[in-house]
């Protein structure tokens, strides 16, 4: 944990600095985003913040190529998955930066995202094992991929992620909480299914902790209101990490035997279930898009996060109801996957109970304070006294020894 802790807060002093500079450097090549009908800032915003991310992952990595641990050396040594995330990065974030700076069609940027995601690849960060729950149901079985089979499958795995990451990327600060949240369940998971994955070499630990460090940092600047954005360098960015590390967890499993349900099963959802909320933003965005009659890429402002922002919430609030459903179904996830489900039904059931009943005891804290306001008025309107009468002999008498 200490060996993590010190890529952490390495990606986080590293985004610290970088993002003035990413900033100042969006300005000057004109990478702002000017407000209109379809965003809810009202100021033009640098939107280079990738960059600094970027900065951040690569210095979280340095610093874990330089730690003495013998686990970590064997993961540089032995495996080739820290160079082909970073050659994928690479990939990703020249096409962000362009697609921030001159902008890109749609179908250019699927194709450099495909592009990104074949590196992972052909560089053998692959998703390996794929759960089947239907196959001797109901406990399923989990399948081996072939080496073709397994590379289109994590292509359209990591594409997906990163799409998803890049729809949710509407308000101050949504994306790299959520982000945040997401390595963080996954990393929870990391840490504690090391009999697992039979400890076998993995840079998903240190990928992950990169990650935490550089969204944390990240949203020191970005955090409603922000003063600058991470574009789609950012979100494409963080979209394939997310994937390249759950897929590298899952893909350094031993296959396992029919019997383990718990312990293989749930694992190979859980990449899904900790972006579970903008997943399923992405989809209902689709299928709304294809229904009206756009284009599945037509931005608009009628996903989850501007719903909520519609009616009635600030963009902070909004933010932080996303943050509370998106961490309850990404620790739940691994929760099933390594505690008892009693235990994770209990914490779960809670988890639901309590933003709703403390919705229910606003709104009857506010419907009193309605009540209470008409009662006041509709007793008041019987019991103030009438206005003085300045006509009255008194009102007279008091006039006339004012002017002596």
């Amino acid at each position: 944990m200490l060996n993590e802790l010190a890529v952490a807060l390495a990606a986080f002093a590293a985004v610290v600095v970088a993002t003035p500079a990413a900033r100042r450097l969006a300005l000057r090549v004109g990478a702002i985003d000017q407000p209109d009908e379809r965003r809810v800032h009202e100021l033009p915003t640098p939107r280079l913040g990738g960059l600094a991310l970027f900065v951040g992952v690569l210095a979280g990595l340095g610093v874990a190529s330089l730690l003495p641990s013998a686990d970590i050396r064997a993961v540089f040594a032995e495996t080739s998955e820290p160079q082909a995330i970073v050659l994928a990065c690479l990939v990703i974030v020249a096409l962000g930066l362009l697609d921030d700076i001159r902008g890109i069609s749609a179908p250019a940027k699927l194709a450099g995202q495909v592009v990104a995601a074949g590196t992972l690849a052909l560089s053998g960060v692959n998703l390996t094992f794929v759960y089947l729950p239907f196959v001797n149901f109901p406990r399923g079985t989990v399948g081996v991929l072939g080496p073709d089979l397994a590379a289109i499958v994590t292509i359209v795995v990591v594409v997906a992620m990163i799409n998803a990451v890049n729809l949710i990327d509407g308000l101050d600060g949504l994306a790299a909480g959520i982000v945040a949240i997401a390595a963080g369940a996954l990393f929870a998971y990391v840490q504690l299914s090391q009999a697992v994955t039979d400890g076998l070499p993995s840079s998903s630990g240190l990928v992950l902790a990169a990650v935490i460090g550089a969204c944390l940092a990240f949203l020191i600047y970005n955090f409603n209101p922000a003063s600058i954005f991470m574009g789609d360098t950012g979100a494409m960015l963080l979209g394939l990490l997310l994937a390249a590390a759950g897929v590298s967890a899952i893909g350094g499993t031993i296959q396992p035997s029919r019997g383990a349900f718990a312990a293989f099963s749930i694992p190979v959802l859980v990449p899904a279930l900790v972006l579970a909320v903008p997943f399923a933003d992405t989809v209902w965005t689709i299928l709304r898009r294809l229904r009206g009659g756009r284009a599945v890429f037509s931005p608009d402002k009628k996903h989850l996060h501007h719903r909520l922002v519609e009616i009635g919430h600030s963009q902070r609030r909004a933010v932080l109801i996303m943050y509370y459903w998106s961490a309850l179904l990404a620790f739940t996830g691994v929760g099933v996957s390594l505690l008892p489900l009693s235990a994770v039904a209990v914490v779960l059931g809670i988890g639901v109970a309590a933003p709703l009943v403390a919705m229910v005891v606003g709104r009857l804290r506010r419907a009193r304070h309605r009540g209470d306001g008409r009662a006041r008025r509709f007793v008041s309107s019987f019991t103030k006294s009438d206005p003085p009468d300045p006509d009255s002999p008194a009102d007279l008498r008091k006039r006339s020894r004012d002017r002596l």
